[in-house]
């Protein structure tokens, strides 16, 4: 049995933030967490019903930093309605909110940075434990797992995991190779593995025509691949695979229209999981990465149909609907 990870990095935008007033937080709240349309909602509150329609198990990398400048009760408003579905909720965190936060700080130094790994390690611990803190603060369990915004993670960063008895990490995503994560793991390593006292569990991937790798991100490959990845997973011996996606992939937040070729491909996920043998979804809470035998699976291998059927679909997902 395969263990499909479906994991949401579900946060608020940095970017977005016009002021730091309630009606800002309000603002950023519904284009990217709840993300509020005229069609209805398309956000955590969509999927969650999608979950609980098609038997899926999911894991929410909720980011707490925007307490910095909005209050521990802008966290609440997004952990409550997870726990609520009975869904996982773990760490996720974006350093660009320190920058924002003026005195509220919660570094020593005062120091800012885009990423995890722009930090020393003890200003990575101090991040990190105010992190999990105001997670906590705002009602989830107490978190196992972590994933870094922008995977901008590095050896620092887990070693600081470890301290604090966070037990897994999924910052590593090898078809990002080039990408912000500084983890010395290489892109073969592709299934969970032992690193600096944590077990790092990467983030999934195909391989492209060009002999590299391709994320599995839900705005990255299309329905047709994404089966075909979790099927090659399993029938490989496989024991799990990781899917990413954001609370608000299925919309473009700023028109705060929804993008229906993705909505529809993230529903044909969740209903193909609900019918496929040999494969489950997990959490971390509840179903934990284990060590894999060996860490250097193969991916999907390319094909001209699959990528072919992908670029047409992403032509039209963009000229219909524009980025993100």
């Amino acid at each position: 049995m395969t263990c499909v990870y479906i994991t949401i990095d579900t946060e608020y935008s940095s970017g977005l933030v016009r002021d730091l007033s309630a009606a800002g937080r309000k603002d950023n709240f519904a284009r990217s967490v709840t993300c509020q349309t005229p069609d209805g909602p398309a956000g955590i509150t969509h999927k969650l019903d999608l979950f609980e329609r098609y038997g899926i198990r999911a894991v929410f990398f909720v980011d707490p930093m925007p307490a910095l400048v909005w209050g521990v009760a802008a966290i609440e408003d997004v952990v409550a309605p997870i726990l609520e579905a009975g869904q996982d909720v773990q760490l996720h965190c974006h350093t660009e909110w320190l920058a924002l936060a003026g005195e509220a700080n919660p570094l020593s130094s005062k120091r800012t940075g885009q990423n995890l790994f722009d930090f020393f390690l003890e200003e990575q611990t101090e991040i990190l434990d105010y992190a999990r803190r105001t997670l906590v603060a705002a009602g989830a369990p107490k978190p196992v797992a972590f994933r870094a915004g922008n995977y901008g993670a590095d050896d620092n960063t887990l070693r600081a995991l470890a301290s604090l008895d966070l037990a897994y990490d999924t910052s590593h995503c090898p078809a990002l190779s080039t990408g912000a994560s500084r983890i010395s793991l290489g892109p073969q390593v592709r299934d969970p593995i032992e690193h600096e006292g944590v077990i790092e569990v990467p983030v999934g991937s195909i391989a492209t025509l060009g002999k590299g790798q391709r994320h599995a991100q839900i705005t990255a490959l299309s329905l047709f691949e994404m089966r075909a990845a979790i099927r090659h997973a399993r029938d490989s011996g496989r024991e799990s695979f990781t899917l990413v996606t954001h609370s608000f992939e299925l919309i473009n937040r700023r028109k705060l229209a929804i993008n229906h070729i993705v909505r529809r491909r993230f529903e044909g996920l969740c209903k193909s999981l609900s019918t496929m043998k040999g494969v489950s979804t997990g959490t971390y809470r509840d179903d934990p990465p284990r060590v894999a035998a060996h860490t250097a699976s193969t991916p999907l291998p390319a094909n001209p149909l699959r990528t072919g059927h992908r670029y047409a679909e992403q032509l039209v997902s963009n000229t219909l609907y524009g980025a993100l």
